[in-house]
């Protein structure tokens, strides 16, 4: 692919003189229409060092708005950026909508730098093409408009530039031991770059090769690349934003009533007090374990609550944490999207509080909003709601990858026990603040949200992530029940497969 190119494309300074300055202008206007239409960009830049990235970077924010953009600078992963998914630290740099986020170098660093120098796996290498191919596509479907440039030079330009950059007492600094050697291994990163643009040029993030031995050629290509895709995607706004013609209706016939896999739960099994007493009490003590073994082996555990409401969340994560070390866990309460929750694709708020290795996340209510409360209520047009399905499955199929134990709960009561807990709760004045309105309007919807949970443990109960349907209409068996299957999630996580651990013990 890269043979293929012109490296000696150049453009004379006349010429960009009089073009680059209305290019620059345009951009301006641009960065404005983005900001009002509430589309976020990325901008990726990767290619050889001393290819112009930062010339290009400098170039590029000149004449924007500087609320408007942020500029990333990405280097090898901190020790706390490697205690969690490689993807971590670029989803939780994603712009929110109407925001420009540049990229000086990206996620493309694993299967670039970490490949060609080995930090990593030829496994995990090899499945961050994937990984990042479906990150991309997310961030595309929700609007995100993504440039990424490939900033091209030869191997004999990389090193005359090295030697002129060495030359200047204001700029020698630049050039390392580590960027000889990286040089020196430029047929090796050449293999890898061909890879990488072959896997992961997709048309909803395409990458554009950029000529950069001219500077004039390669800024103005910079700029023509980047003010065309952001008119497509303000273009495409507008599209979107049009009145669709109707379609006709057509008449299904009714399906015969199935059952389902909330049908197969047994509401009826209880625990006596007793044994639940004796029941708690030993798997807390196992649980306390356990947790300092997830952290002596760098294992994180990521706990998802859901259930209809007054299942019992709270009293089963109450129960949990009742001998675990504090620092060692967050318990996080997930309520409607509000500030930059709400600006930023739906998953970024989880990624921001994903655990790092070794410690315990426990969310009450999770992700799974995007395909019930905001399904059932309206919140997300059917399309966004229908393909979160993937999305989720994809999401999770990143912590698993990584070494995460994921355990997901459904607590599942019948629809007269919510009814009864719903009116105890009003009588006690100590638990009067846990009902609302909004509870009993959701009552309303009982069906509609039980359709909506069928769908969503059909569609996301995975080998690597699977659901379990908790029997909550006693709420001593399901507290036993949720403790028991963690404790079992982590110790065969532990016991099974003899995972490296991440980061050093006295990293926190």
């Amino acid at each position: 692919m890269l043979e293929a190119f012109d490296l000696d494309k150049r453009i004379s300074k006349d010429s960009y003189d009089k073009s680059f300055k209305p290019l620059r202008d345009k951009l301006d206007d641009l960065q404005r229409a983005i900001y009002e239409a509430k589309v976020p960009v990325i901008v990726v830049l990767e290619g050889w060092d001393a290819a112009g990235k930062g010339d290009t970077i400098e170039k590029l924010v000149g004449r924007l708005d500087p609320r408007g953009y942020k500029v990333h600078p990405i280097y090898a992963p901190s020790v706390e950026e490697e205690l969690r998914p490689f993807l971590w630290r670029f989803w939780t740099k994603i712009p929110g909508r109407g925001e420009i986020v540049i990229f000086d170098r990206s996620w493309y660093h694993r299967v670039l730098v970490e490949r060609v120098d080995e930090e990593v796996s030829r496994r995990e290498w090899q499945s961050a093409f994937n990984e990042i191919n479906q990150f991309e596509r997310m961030l595309a479907d929700d609007g995100t408009a993504i440039v990424k440039l490939w900033l091209h030079i030869s191997e004999k330009e990389q090193r005359k530039r090295f030697k002129e950059i060495e030359k200047s007492k204001f700029d020698a600094w630049r050039i390392t031991k580590q960027d000889w050697k990286a040089h020196k291994q430029y047929q090796d990163y050449y293999e890898a770059a061909e890879e990488m643009l072959e896997r992961t040029s997709t048309a909803y993030a395409p990458w554009t090769i950029v000529e950069a031995t001219d500077k004039y050629y390669r800024r103005m290509k910079v700029f023509k690349t980047i003010a065309e895709t952001l008119q497509t995607a303000l273009d495409a706004k507008v599209e979107a934003a049009k009145p669709k013609r109707a379609r006709a209706s057509v008449a299904v016939p009714a399906l015969k009533e199935t059952k389902t896999v909330l049908d197969e739960v047994d509401l009826t099994k209880k625990l006596t007090e007793k044994k639940y007493d004796e029941e708690v009490k030993e798997l807390q003590v196992r649980m306390r374990e356990l947790e300092f073994r997830c952290f002596d082996e760098r294992r994180p555990v990521v706990i998802a609550y859901e259930g209809s409401d007054a299942g019992g969340k709270g009293g089963n994560i109450k129960r949990i944490i009742g001998s675990l070390d504090p620092r060692g866990y967050t318990v996080i309460g997930i309520a409607a999207p509000k500030g930059d929750d709400a600006t930023h694709h739906y998953l970024w708020r989880f990624w921001n509080r994903i655990p790092k290795a070794g410690h315990f996340a426990i969310f009450d209510r999770t992700w799974y909003g995007r395909v019930l409360v905001e399904r059932v209520e309206g919140f997300c047009a059917e399309a966004e709601w229908r393909r979160a399905y993937q999305e989720i499955n994809e999401f999770e199929l990143s912590l698993h990858n990584y070494g995460t134990v994921l355990v997901k709960f459904w607590l599942h009561i019948s629809k007269e026990e919510q009814l009864r807990r719903f009116e105890e709760r009003q009588k006690l004045d100590y638990k009067r603040y846990k009902i609302t309105d909004e509870d009993w309007r959701n009552r309303e919807k009982w069906d509609l949200y039980r359709a909506a949970v069928v769908d969503m443990i059909t569609n996301t109960s995975t080998t690597y992530s699977p659901w379990t349907i908790v029997e909550a209409n006693d709420k001593l068996w399901a507290r036993v029940k949720t403790m028991r299957t963690i404790a079992d999630a982590i110790e065969n996580a532990l016991d099974g497969d003899g995972r490296k651990k991440k980061g050093k013990k006295n990293k926190g």
